[in-house]
């Protein structure tokens, strides 16, 4: 019976993997992978020899029909994404729209996602709380800030390294500079990296450093 396994890999720590996740890797007849040079690394650590097919953001419009067609067939597949779990900020969520669209079985195993523990250790609250992820690289980020500028709940941000500095002056400039933050760099690795405090204060941190790794930004909600 046809089928598709949404996995979660490690953002960092190999170790993370579940138990489970090693054991669908082994048994399905392949791995989407949306970079096979990354997701190889993983499966050589865990001597996992299912072979694997490129599907990522820029062939998966092209892809999605011969991997649904395949499916249809009875195949079973796994889908990962380079770190965390599919579909959150990563490629999946097409691929998922048509399985379901085609009566395709789906199953998502939990596991890692790096906003969760950026948002658990940032201290500020995470009983509700927004995930925007990137942010707007041109066209709408204005109107984008403005609306989060009001919005009263913790919120989630994912950045590249280079744009860092840049997107904490933007949020000095919306949200007020002394607005508690959370700046988490390098999660489950060894030079991981939680950075506390004032919007301002985070960005005198950064702003004279060479930042490198995948970063999750946590910004507290308006206060009344």
């Amino acid at each position: 019976m046809s089928k598709l396994y949404l996995v979660p890999t490690p953002i960092g720590n190999l170790e993370d993997i579940t138990i489970r996740a090693i054991k669908i890797l082994k048994e399905v007849s392949v791995i989407l992978a949306e970079d096979t040079r990354k997701t190889g690394i993983l499966l050589r650590h865990f001597e996992i020899e299912t072979r694997m097919f490129s599907h990522h953001q820029f062939n998966e419009h092209k892809t999605l029909t011969q991997i649904i067609n395949r499916l249809q067939t009875g195949e079973i597949m796994a889908l990962v994404t380079d770190a965390g779990t599919p579909g959150i900020s990563d490629p999946g969520f097409l691929l998922i729209r048509e399985c379901l669209k085609f009566n395709i079985k789906i199953e998502c195993l939990p596991g890692a996602t790096a906003f969760v523990p950026a948002i658990v250790n940032s201290g500020l609250p995470c009983d509700r709380f927004l995930f925007e992820g990137f942010l707007p690289v041109k066209k709408g980020r204005q109107t984008k800030l403005k609306i989060l500028s009001e919005i009263d709940v913790t919120m989630i941000f994912y950045e590249s390294p280079h744009r860092l500095v840049k997107t904490l002056e933007q949020f000095i400039e919306y949200f007020g500079s002394e607005r508690q933050a959370s700046v988490s760099r390098e999660l489950t690795k060894i030079y991981e990296e939680n950075q506390r405090g004032t919007l301002t204060e985070i960005l005198n941190y950064y702003k004279d450093k060479t930042v490198k790794g995948e970063i999750v930004i946590i910004v507290e909600g308006k206060q009344s």
